[in-house]
C-alpha cells in the first residue's frame, strides 16, 4: 500500500482560518477543495434553486394538476435505501402537499429483487395500471426504463421518472425513455450543477418544485405552506447510504438532516432504527446512516421485501416502528450471517487463483451455486477491498424460469470503469451479456451460466488493456501528521460533528509510529499498543491479523473510546506502508 498526503492550498487555508474555523478543521477542508468560507454555510437559503434542475417546473405542474383532479398517484420505487427513503419522501411529501385539494391517493409499489428485477418493467406497469393509478412517479429508477415507461404510456397511465442513474444507450447514442416528463440532472442538457444528487434528493427537490407551483396557483403563500424540512432526516440518510459524491450541495441535505436528528425532530422509524442499532440519535453522523441504519434498510430490499423498510419510514406510530425496526435488524442479522459464509467461499476461491508470490488476476469473477444473490454485491466489495482489483460475485438467478441465468454484481477499483468495460465486453461478446448496467464503481449484470467463463476471461482481458501498475497499486490517501495537541477527545468530537463520506473522505492521518505491543483480540483484530510523537496511544486495526514491524508508517482515523469512566483516543488503523 502506498500512502499519500492530501495537499492543503496554504492560502485556502488562512482563509478559512481567518473566518474562525478550526486550524485542524481548516486544513482539512482546504484539502478537500473547499476555498472560502461561504462553501461551508449549509444553511437552507444556500441550496440549489429547484428550478435549476431540468424538468422540475413541469413535473411540479403534472403533480399540481393531478392532485387538483383527485387523481391516484402511485410512485415506484427501488428496492435499496436510496429508493425506499426517496419513496417515503415522496409518500409523506405528496400528501402535506395534497391536504385539502380532493387528493384521493397516494400508493406505492416496489418490485421484488428476484421475481421482478430492477426498474420498471412492463410487468410492474401493468401492477401499477390494475392498482387503479392515473400518473405513476419512478423515485431512483426509471431512467434506463424504455419498455416499462412505454407500456405504462400504452396503458394509459401518465409517466414521471424522477431518477439520478445515467440514462440507456444504444449504437452510443443517449436514449431516454417517452415519459411524460423526467427530472434526472445527468440527463441530456440539464445544467443542474449537483450532478452526484441521489434519488431520494431529486425527490425532494420535485416537492420543492411542486410546493411552489402551488404558491403560483394560490393553494397556499409563504405562511400557510406545508414546511418539507421535516423530510431531510429521510433525504440526509439515502443521500449518504447511496454513497454519492457529497458535493457542497448533497453536504447540505445531509447536515440539515443530522441537525433535525440529533433535536430529536425525526420520522418514528429513524428513532426505532438508531435505537435497533444501539446508536444515540443525539450524536448521531454520517457513520451511523452509512454503516448502522443503511445497512438495516437495505437488508429488507436483499433478503427480504424493502415494503418493510418503506413502512418504517412511514408510520408515525412509535410502537409499529419499533417493530418494524427489531425486524429489519433481524433481517440485517440473516444478512451478516449469509454475507460472512459468502465471504469466506469468494475468498478462498479467490486465494486460489493467485499463485505463490504472484499478483491476483487483473480482474475476478467468482461464481458459487450456494451464492445468494442479494448479497453478491456486499461479498464483491469485499473482494475488491482485499485484492484491489475490480472483482464481480455471480449468484444462480433465483427468478421462475431463469435458473440457467447467473446475477452478478461488481465493484471497482479508481481508473477502471465498470460500466464501460461492461459494454465492451458485450461488443466483443456479443450475447455474453443479457443485461448490465451501473456506473464507474459499481455496476450489474445478467450472464448466461454456460457463459460465465467467456465473461470472466473478457472482463480480464479488458483489464489487461485498461490497467497498469500505477492503478494496480493500493493507494490511501490522507491528511499527513496529526499534531500531538489534537490528540484529544474534544477534537475526535468535533471531527465527528462534521459530514463525511464519499469524495469528502473522513480525516485519516498517516505517520511513523512506534509498536511497542500488539496482540490479536476476537481472532480477527489487531490490538495495538502505540507511541505517537513520543506519548502512548491505544490502536486497533480491525479485520487484520497480520503483525507489524516495531516502528512503521500507519494510516489511522482518530476515535474516542470510555474505559473505566475515562474517556480515550485511540487510532483506528486504516493501513500500513510497509
Amino acid at each position: 500500500m502506498k500512502l499519500t498526503i492530501r495537499e492543503a492550498p496554504p492560502r485556502s487555508v488562512w482563509a478559512l482560518t481567518q473566518a474562525g474555523v478550526h486550524p485542524l478543521l481548516a486544513q482539512l477542508y482546504a484539502a478537500r477543495g473547499v476555498h472560502s468560507p461561504d462553501e461551508l454555510d449549509d444553511g437552507l437559503a444556500r441550496l440549489l434553486p429547484p428550478e435549476a434542475l431540468q424538468g422540475t417546473r413541469q413535473a411540479a405542474e403534472l403533480l399540481a394538476d393531478s392532485m387538483a383532479q383527485g387523481l391516484h398517484l402511485c410512485i415506484v420505487a427501488d428496492y435499496d435505501c436510496d429508493g425506499a427513503t426517496a419513496c417515503a419522501v415522496g409518500v409523506r411529501g405528496l400528501r402535506l402537499l395534497g391536504a385539502g385539494l380532493g387528493f384521493s391517493a397516494v400508493s406505492y409499489l416496489v418490485p421484488d429483487r428476484v421475481v421482478d428485477g430492477y426498474g420498471l418493467t412492463p410487468t410492474i406497469a401493468e401492477r401499477v395500471r390494475a392498482a387503479g393509478a392515473d400518473l405513476l412517479v419512478t423515485v431512483d429508477n426509471g431512467i434506463a426504463s424504455l419498455e416499462g415507461v412505454a407500456q405504462a404510456r400504452a396503458l394509459g397511465l401518465k409517466v414521471l421518472v424522477t431518477d439520478h442513474h445515467l440514462p440507456a444507450q444504444r449504437d452510443g447514442a443517449v436514449v431516454l425513455p417517452e415519459a411524460d416528463v423526467i427530472v434526472n440532472p445527468n440527463q441530456p442538457g440539464c445544467s443542474f450543477p449537483s450532478k452526484a444528487m441521489a434519488g431520494v434528493g431529486v425527490m425532494f427537490y420535485v416537492l420543492l418544485a411542486l410546493r411552489a407551483e402551488l404558491r403560483r396557483r394560490g393553494v397556499y403563500d409563504a405562511q400557510t405552506q406545508p414546511k418539507l424540512d421535516a423530510l431531510l432526516p429521510l433525504v440526509a440518510l439515502g443521500t449518504v447510504a447511496d454513497v454519492v459524491k457529497l458535493d457542497g450541495n448533497n453536504r447540505r441535505l445531509v447536515a440539515q438532516g443530522l441537525k433535525r436528528i440529533r433535536a430529536g425532530q425525526m420520522p418514528a422509524g429513524l428513532a426505532a432504527l438508531f435505537a435497533a442499532a444501539g446508536r444515540q440519535p443525539q450524536v448521531a453522523s454520517s457513520f451511523d446512516f452509512g454503516f448502522a441504519l443503511g445497512p438495516r434498510i437495505n437488508a429488507a430490499g436483499r433478503l427480504s421485501d424493502m415494503t418493510l423498510g418503506i413502512e418504517c419510514l412511514l408510520t408515525d406510530d412509535a410502537q409499529r416502528a419499533d417493530e418494524l425496526a427489531r425486524m429489519l435488524d433481524q433481517i440485517n442479522r440473516e444478512r451478516r450471517d449469509i454475507e460472512g459464509q459468502m465471504r469466506e467461499q469468494a475468498m478462498q476461491a479467490a486465494d486460489a487463483m493467485i499463485d505463490e508470490g504472484e499478483e491476483p488476476p487483473p480482474a475476478v469473477a467468482i461464481f458459487d451455486p450456494d451464492f445468494h444473490e442479494g448479497v453478491v454485491g456486499i461479498v464483491a466489495s469485499r473482494i475488491k477491498d482485499r485484492l484491489h482489483r475490480p472483482s464481480f460475485v455471480f449468484a444462480a438467478s433465483a427468478a421462475p424460469g431463469k435458473e440457467h441465468e447467473l446475477k452478478g454484481s461488481g465493484r471497482s477499483i479508481p481508473g477502471f470503469h465498470l460500466r464501460d468495460a461492461l459494454d465492451l465486453v458485450a461488443k466483443r461478446h456479443p450475447g455474453v451479456l443479457l443485461r448490465f448496467g451501473g456506473h464507474a464503481m459499481a455496476a450489474g449484470c445478467t450472464v448466461p451460466e454456460e457463459r460465465f467463463e467467456e465473461f470472466e476471461a473478457a472482463l480480464q482481458q479488458v483489464a489487461r488493456e485498461w490497467l497498469d501498475a500505477s492503478t494496480l497499486t493500493r493507494r490511501l490517501e490522507t491528511d499527513g501528521p496529526l499534531a500531538p495537541e489534537y490528540r484529544r477527545t474534544d477534537v475526535v468530537e468535533a471531527l465527528h460533528r462534521q459530514v463525511w463520506g464519499q469524495g469528502f473522505a473522513a480525516p485519516t492521518f498517516c505517520e511513523e509510529l512506534d509498536v511497542v505491543s500488539q496482540r490479536l483480540v476476537g481472532e480477527k483484530h489487531l490490538s495495538l499498543k502505540l507511541k505517537h510523537q513520543g506519548q502512548p496511544v491505544d490502536g486497533i486495526w480491525f479485520g487484520h491479523t497480520e503483525p507489524l514491524p516495531a516502528r512503521c508508517r500507519l494510516a489511522f482515523r482518530l476515535d474516542a473510546d470510555e474505559w473505566q469512566g475515562v474517556r480515550r483516543v485511540r487510532f483506528l488503523i486504516e493501513g500500513a506502508e510497509l
